[in-house]
């Protein structure tokens, strides 16, 4: 799946808005998979800084944050409108350590 959201300063801003609701407990402030719950979970939290992360295509991202796996909860219900997620996508871009 291509991005159909431009990467820009709007999308990249509501894209870390909804991270900070959503994502930050589990993956942590920075993105780095050491969120406040992430001692608690059975598997590991993504570090969206690493180069294997960021070598994962925009849709294959998508789908793991619309679909969940394992402890990662879906959130096609917790965020239902699907450019929002491609805004979370590309505020996950910019993670850097």
């Amino acid at each position: 799946m291509k991005n159909p959201v431009a990467s820009d300063k709007e999308s990249i801003s509501a894209g870390k808005a909804l991270y900070t609701k959503h994502c930050k407990s589990c993956h942590g402030t920075k993105g780095l998979g050491d969120g406040t719950k992430a001692a608690q979970l059975k598997t590991k939290c993504g570090d969206f800084s690493t180069a294997d992360f960021q070598l994962q295509s925009d849709g294959s991202i998508f789908y793991k944050t619309s679909e969940g796996r394992d402890d990662m909860p879906s959130f096609k219900k917790k965020i239902p409108d699907q450019d929002d997620i491609w805004a979370v996508v590309n505020y996950m871009r910019t993670v850097k350590k």
